[in-house]
């Protein structure tokens, strides 16, 4: 399936980089990857199974970054995700989910606030298909999966420019 979606780029927002002063909190951030796809026939299940087989979404996102034969993505074994555990939500649900976790700590500054806006909120406006993977609860979480406190991951589809971007927002 790889061979009709491709990375085409990523981005990392590390809130530290705001912090006046890092010490404060600054393990908290944003990872954006963005992959496009060439097969305008695939559904929505079908470009969501595309992108759990992709190398890409082999990402434990704890510091070794994607690991192509990695068993783990983020706190979950990567062999329980399936395609129906993303939620469709709507695009308010998806700003007010990623809102009230980055808001409760500071005052957002102007930079982090553009920085949003540019790589999630923009892309977010664009997407035809907006996904929410759902808590899959202990079973699901591997060996030292708990090192994430919050762990947010969002799958937006944008039919138009051919683009899916995996979002996830996490504290660790």
């Amino acid at each position: 399936m790889d061979n009709w979606l491709a990375h085409e780029k990523s981005a990392f927002i590390n809130f530290r980089r705001y912090l006046p002063d890092p010490k404060e909190h600054g393990f908290r951030w944003v990872d954006i990857k963005q992959l496009r796809f060439s097969v305008e026939s695939v559904d929505d299940r079908g470009l969501l199974t595309a992108l759990i087989g992709h190398e890409q979404f082999r990402d434990d996102y704890a510091g070794g970054g994607v690991l192509p034969e990695g068993l783990r993505h983020g706190p979950y074994w990567l062999r329980l995700i399936t395609p129906d555990l993303y939620e469709p939500i709507s695009q308010e649900k998806a700003a007010q989910i990623l809102r009230e976790w980055v808001d409760p700590l500071w005052e957002v500054s102007t930079e982090l606030e553009a920085d949003l806006q540019r790589e999630f909120f923009a892309r977010l406006a664009a997407a035809d298909g907006i996904f929410y993977l759902s808590e899959l609860g202990d079973e699901a979480v591997h060996d030292w999966g708990r090192v994430h406190d919050c762990f947010h991951e969002f799958v937006l589809i944008d039919r138009s420019a051919g683009r899916i971007t995996l979002i996830v927002a996490a504290d660790d």
